[in-house]
């Protein structure tokens, strides 16, 4: 998958991807693998801000409820409206359609310092 060449994880399972002037936000294939079937999800709104490290939604499977954490400070320019409707969608795919969110963000370099490529992230799972 093309995709992750391009992607940053947190350790606690989160995804960026740069997209022109915007980020994608979304969960690791791992994380979502590890929650099972998805029941619930719960996005921001529209023109919401965000540090990085702070809660910006609420995801739960028929084995946990877990926050979820921006890895980058912004604010939310798209929400994933179709998850919330269909959240088990994430299931099936956690990447091009299962975005969560795409933020604007002007974060420091800095902030990006403790994010992990794709590559490195897996090898951290193993």
């Amino acid at each position: 998958m093309g995709y992750t060449d391009e992607m940053f994880c947190t350790k606690s399972h989160e995804y960026v991807v740069k997209d022109g002037n915007k980020y994608v936000v979304g969960l690791t294939d791992y994380a979502i693998e590890q929650l099972g079937d998805i029941v619930f999800l719960e996005l921001p709104s529209l023109g919401d801000e965000f540090e990085k490290g702070e809660t910006f939604a609420n995801i739960e499977s028929v084995k946990a409820a877990s926050e979820i954490y921006m890895p980058i400070s912004g604010k939310i320019v798209e929400v994933n409206e179709e998850l919330v409707d269909s959240p088990e969608k994430l299931n099936e795919d956690c990447y091009e359609g299962g975005w969560l969110v795409k933020i604007e963000s002007n974060a420091p370099e800095s902030e990006f310092d403790d994010l992990l490529t794709y590559d490195d992230y897996k090898s951290e799972l193993d």
